[in-house]
């Protein structure tokens, strides 16, 4: 038996060996950690692909010569969250027929409602990795001092503070400890990047939406004007 497998086996033996309240903290820890991985390979993707688009539909739009052109091709950024704001704005401001005066004020609380509604989107699910980073050390814990209670009751019941007698117990509380940490700590990073991902996301949002009630200020300025016949 090589040196990796005799590690493993010993491992496999602390969980096997370990008393039914460390199984079940350990099972506990490795349902949150599984539940964890999931919504990170779910969010990078998600996230890593909004960012893309976002960038492609951004070049796309200032690149446009009209608002129409850019409704007829919106549909290619499904998965970009500054396409979805924009389709808001513009159902908004179609509305009204183009003689009344231009609703600012409706279109940009559209807008926000359609910003609030895609950041919500992208948030879901990552408060829980924030719960696990910090819930999970003290699950670890718990099952560390059920550990070390059950080593002194050992201890109490043989009489015998020898290693075969108190190893069962510390074993159990090294596992679980060990767990709850190794939980813990991907839950923390992902969070903390995926946090600032989002912060990316709610920046060209928010940047767009400005340029977008800018856009329509001016056109409806210019609109204005020539039906005074000040142009």
């Amino acid at each position: 038996m090589t040196k990796q497998a005799a590690i493993e086996t010993g491992i496999f033996d602390l969980i096997l060996h370990a008393g039914p309240v460390g199984k079940l903290v350990l099972l506990i820890l490795l349902l949150i950690s599984v539940f964890c991985w999931a919504i990170i390979f779910s969010k990078w993707k998600t996230l890593n692909r909004a960012l893309d688009e976002n960038t492609k539909f951004l070049n796309f739009f200032w690149q446009s010569r009209s608002i129409d052109d850019i409704v007829a091709r919106v549909d290619q950024f499904n998965s970009s969250p500054v396409a979805t704001v924009f389709r808001a704005g513009v159902k908004e401001l179609r509305k009204l027929p183009e003689s009344d005066p231009v609703p600012v004020d409706n279109i940009s609380r559209a807008l926000s409602r359609a910003s609030n509604t895609e950041i919500a989107a992208v948030e879901k699910h990552v408060g829980w990795l924030a719960t696990t980073a910090s819930a999970a050390p003290f699950i670890g814990l718990f099952g560390t001092v059920w550990g070390i209670m059950t080593a002194f009751q050992s201890i109490g019941a043989s009489g015998s503070a020898n290693l075969a007698v108190v190893a069962p117990g510390i074993s159990e509380a090294l596992i679980t400890t060990a767990t709850g940490i190794g939980a813990a700590i991907p839950a923390a990073i992902a969070y903390n990047y995926f946090l600032g991902q989002i912060k990316r996301l709610a920046v060209d949002i928010d940047g767009f939406s400005q340029d977008f009630i800018n856009i329509v200020q001016r056109g409806s300025s210019t609109a204005t004007a020539r039906n005074r016949g000040d142009i």
